[in-house]
């Protein structure tokens, strides 16, 4: 995910000039032409790409019951009835069971977006380890979960065997790294501006260490709409199921989500979850677990 920006990366559309283009029915190729309204976010030291900062241990996949009774453990705050239809006309699936926590940092099926906030706040991973995979990054950024940097390891070994190179572009990012640059845009543009281009510290699927955004090789059109375009965007949305992961904030969506189409960012919800949601043609977590969709904050 790549809706935090700082000063010094390369300049990629606003998320209020994105949205505009949006709602007056551009095409994805003309979205391109709004890349240049506001820059990203600074690099860590030695970064080959910038790094961004964003709007998010169990080991084993799964896919919702059929029942649409939850336990405490997974949470019902924000839940829609089991079978009904949220923005983006995909059908919600059926309220979890107690397979896997929506709440729980921890948990491969946490649902973290403007709506639901981390608990801990500053929650960080206790098992955070550098994968071995072609990095654009360094530092933090450069971390996963442990489960998380394991199914990336196979999946660019895939993408590799297929001829697409993928790089890590951004992955884990800290409590105090989110609230550096939240701060920093809410000083110089003020609060409003801010939550259009950052999230806010502890609201971040980064943060939990079950997302990172991925780019292509040549980095060409790293964090802007054209990436859509591009080999591993492209081989990403059509594979990265198999692996367990889901393109987090798909087009157009941008009303469940809370934010607009980014094809670089995947999150891991295991292999079994991943491919229900493939067969089934459910786009978003929000749809998937009968959460209400989150466009802005509460």
């Amino acid at each position: 995910m790549y809706h935090d920006v700082g000063a010094h990366g390369p300049w990629v559309p606003s998320r209020r000039a994105f949205g505009r283009a949006v709602a007056a029915g551009a095409s994805f190729a003309a979205l391109a032409a709004v890349a240049a309204c506001s820059p990203q976010d600074a690099p860590g030291p030695g970064s080959r790409t910038a790094v961004p900062t964003d709007a998010s241990t169990a080991t084993a996949s799964g896919s919702p019951s059929a029942t649409s009774t939850q336990t405490g453990q997974a949470g019902t705050a924000g839940s829609t009835a089991p079978g009904t239809t949220l923005p983006g006309n995909s059908p919600a699936a059926a309220a979890p069971g107690p397979k896997y926590s929506l709440t729980d940092p921890a948990s491969q099926w946490v649902v973290v977006n403007k709506h639901r906030p981390l608990s801990p706040a500053d929650y960080a991973p206790a098992d955070l380890t550098q994968p071995a995979v072609r990095l654009a990054a360094t530092g933090e950024a450069a971390l996963l979960n442990s489960t998380t940097a394991a199914a990336a390891e196979r999946m660019f070994a895939d993408a590799a065997a297929a001829g697409v190179v993928l790089t890590l572009a951004s992955g884990y990012r800290s409590y105090a790294t989110q609230t550096a640059t939240y701060d920093g845009y809410v000083n110089s543009r003020g609060r409003d501006e801010a939550d259009t281009a950052s999230a806010r510290p502890g609201y971040s699927e980064h943060q939990t260490g079950w997302s990172f955004d991925v780019g292509d090789g040549d980095g060409v059109c790293s964090f802007q709409p054209c990436f859509a375009d591009e080999p591993a965007a492209v081989w990403a949305k059509a594979n990265a199921y198999r692996f367990g992961f889901v393109v987090r904030y798909p087009w157009m969506l941008q009303t469940v989500t809370g934010y607009y189409y980014e094809p670089w960012h995947l999150r891991y919800i295991g292999i079994e979850a991943a491919g229900d949601m493939h067969s089934r043609g459910i786009a978003t977590l929000e749809e998937y677990f009968g959460l209400e969709p989150a466009p802005a904050y509460l």
